[in-house]
């Protein structure tokens, strides 16, 4: 997808709750079922590792602070959302909101995340959606809530405030306090203002409910619509990139908006048809008006990357030819120079205390190529950071006193 072209980002991910999900059978959703346990072997591309590691630090530092304090599993399940939440954040448009999804599984992990891709400043809302049903563990309070992780792009943002019914007893008394004053005609039409707090939005429970297709995580229409008039205007375009059962597709439709959905289920295209087509909502569409697009579509803008911002000033073009894994480029510089730290000069007997940089960094237009990448010990990596040339790190440790005797 072109950069800057979706108002609202609003998606139910998976929540790595080490288990797999598997839809009713007979239901709409029959045969949908996704893994939601993670491992770093199995899970992470050594291409996603060596992006987030070279073009964003300090995204890496708060995975590898998961992985540090709680598993490889979560580590694995924040690096495989890392990679899909830098591209929503390049496609959303300056004014876009992003709601995720999220449980207090990894919801506090992922918060770490999102304030490294979008920034700590655009950080807008933890929503908590209260619920009640299922069971009642007999060591611990029951745990009946998600939470929804509101983030914008900038501070320029849409938002329309959403109101509910005042609860009976308000009605009955017939006026409320808004701010010390009271509303000359009793009780503000529009109700009472939506906070962050939201236990009056039903949770799809019950194997009767109408909403219900089957889909093992399945949330309601009205969460998702309370979401959609809060962030978008008739007429935006809504993107859920783990549609699933199309909740989103399908609230978005029903208040007007354009929608794009994605999911690696191969029924996803024909359960959002059959569940238009239940909400009555496909009077509007001719054949072949919802596309099912298996190959990722070609941008028709620049090609910029995910989050220009937290990457370079200066773009500069890699040499041609294939890319090196960080994995090659470390044992070519290890055969070139021996364990060796290239800012101090000392050898170490492991290579193992020797990380891989870059000589320029890359906040000032440093390339990924082997021809810009160094091998440093870790006191020099830190003293480094993203300050010095090799040069500059060079001379900062024989001012400093650092370099090897001899």
């Amino acid at each position: 997808m072109n950069s800057e072209s979706v108002d609202l980002i609003a998606t139910d991910p998976p929540f790595n709750k080490g288990r797999d999900f598997h839809a009713t059978p007979s239901s709409l959703a029959a045969g949908a079922k996704f893994q939601d346990r993670w491992t770093w072997e199995r899970d992470v591309h050594e291409e996603w590792v060596d992006e987030i590691t070279d073009d964003h630090p300090g995204l890496m530092r708060a995975i590898n602070g998961a992985r540090d304090t709680h598993s490889d599993g979560m580590a694995a399940y924040l690096c495989f959302m890392a990679v899909r939440l830098l591209a929503m954040r390049r496609v959303l448009k300056p004014t876009g909101t992003i709601y995720l999804h999220c449980d207090p599984t990894a919801s506090h992990y992922l918060k770490a995340v999102m304030d490294a891709i979008f920034g700590w400043r655009n950080f807008r809302n933890e929503l908590v959606w209260c619920y009640a049903g299922g069971g009642i563990p007999k060591r611990d309070f029951p745990r009946k809530h998600d939470y929804i992780l509101r983030y914008t792009k900038t501070a320029d943002y849409h938002y329309s405030p959403v109101y509910r019914p005042y609860s009976a007893g308000t009605q009955q008394r017939g006026r409320t306090a808004v701010k010390g004053k009271y509303f000359e005609q009793g009780l503000n039409p529009k109700g009472t203002p939506v906070n962050d707090w939201w236990p009056d939005v039903k949770r799809i429970a019950s194997p009767t409910d109408p909403e219900k297709t089957g889909w093992p995580t399945q949330k309601s229409l009205e969460l998702y619509e309370r979401i959609i008039k809060a962030s978008s205007n008739e007429g935006d375009v809504v993107l859920d990139p783990f549609a699933g059962c199309a909740t989103t597709l399908v609230a978005a439709e029903r208040l007007g908006r354009q929608w794009v959905g994605i999911d690696i289920w191969n029924d996803a295209h024909q359960t959002v048809i059959d569940r238009l087509e239940k909400d009555a909502l496909l009077g509007d569409f001719k054949l072949g008006d919802i596309p099912l697009i298996a190959d990722p579509p070609e941008r028709t803008d620049d090609g910029e990357t995910s989050a220009p911002f937290l990457r370079v000033k200066v773009r500069v073009k890699e040499p041609d030819g294939p890319r090196w894994t960080r994995a090659e480029m470390y044992e070519y510089l290890l055969e070139q120079h021996g364990p060796r730290c290239q800012g101090c000069d000392r050898a170490f007997d492991d290579p193992r205390y020797l990380e891989l940089d870059h000589n320029t960094p890359r906040s000032d237009g440093g390339i990924n190529h082997v021809s810009n990448r160094i091998l440093l010990c870790g006191p020099c990596n830190r003293l480094k950071s993203n300050t010095y040339t090799l040069s500059g790190l060079r001379r900062e440790n024989q001012k400093r006193g650092y370099m090897a005797a001899g």
